[in-house]
């Protein structure tokens, strides 16, 4: 395990993911405004923001599924919008909705996902071996996905999205609809993930309880992006006494 000294600054590691100036409307209600921040190599960083706050059309720009026009996304160096393909190949993504085939078995769908990676048989089978055994799901490989709970379908899910290696890994409200217990290992393992493997990781939620200390916080409301750091610099520019305080600050309602 890496001791705080010996861990490089975020600034010091390749970005992973680097937004500037990202903008988007749904007509005349604009959803994203000026958005911009970046994750690096090895780095857990929460987008922290109430229902409504944009996280989710944040999301579906970075994925592609809506294309925006305003701004610039670059996944790993590449140009989204420029190099699709490329930059969507870089990352693995955890939606909000379930998105596992229920009559197909956990191997059967990791199978398919790795597949449209263009990972051969042989070598997707080795990685889908070491991201269950990693997930602890090893066991459960040939269950349907119906037969498994929230927790488990979740930590499929997050093995899925790892199997061709990706810089970067984007959970979108991961743990909605979990219990205490299925959330709190999920949080637990996808800091690990981080932490020992370097994958940059953006973790969307609106629940204050799934940051840590050591994490790098965007608080976005409305759109915006009303603070962008570390916990205690967060804590600090909302003359706040703790995460919880600040995050109430920063969105608070406000005249528009």
């Amino acid at each position: 395990m890496r001791s705080e000294d010996s861990t490089p600054p975020s600034t010091a590691r390749p970005a992973a993911l680097e937004v500037t100036d990202l903008g988007f409307s749904y007509g005349r209600h604009t959803a994203l405004e000026g958005v911009g921040f970046s994750v690096h190599a090895g780095e857990f960083k929460v987008l922290l923001g109430p229902n409504g706050a944009g996280k989710t059309t944040l999301f579906a720009l970075i994925t592609r599924l809506y294309d925006g026009r305003l701004g610039r996304i670059r996944v790993d160096g590449t140009d989204l919008r420029r190099e699709s393909l490329r930059a969507l190949a870089r990352m693995g993504v955890v939606f909000q909705l379930p998105t596992l085939d229920l009559d197909l078995t956990v191997r059967q769908n990791l199978l398919y996902h790795a597949a449209l990676h263009g990972l051969s048989r042989r070598r997707a089978l080795a990685r889908i071996h070491d991201e269950l055994e990693r997930m602890q799901m090893l066991e459960r490989r040939n269950e349907k996905v119906r037969h498994l709970n929230g927790g488990h379908r979740r930590r499929v899910e997050i093995a899925r999205a790892l199997l061709h290696e990706p810089k970067l890994l984007l959970l979108d409200e991961p743990t909605v609809g979990l219990d205490v217990h299925s959330r709190r290992d999920i949080v637990e393992h996808v800091h690990r993930l981080s932490g020992e493997q370097g994958i940059a990781v953006l973790w969307a939620t609106h629940l204050i309880d799934e940051v840590r200390e050591g994490d790098r916080v965007i608080v976005l409301h409305r759109g915006r992006v009303q603070a962008d750091g570390t916990v205690g610099e967060v804590v600090a520019a909302a003359g706040a006494g703790n995460l919880a305080g600040a995050f109430d600050r920063l969105t608070e309602a406000r005249p528009v």
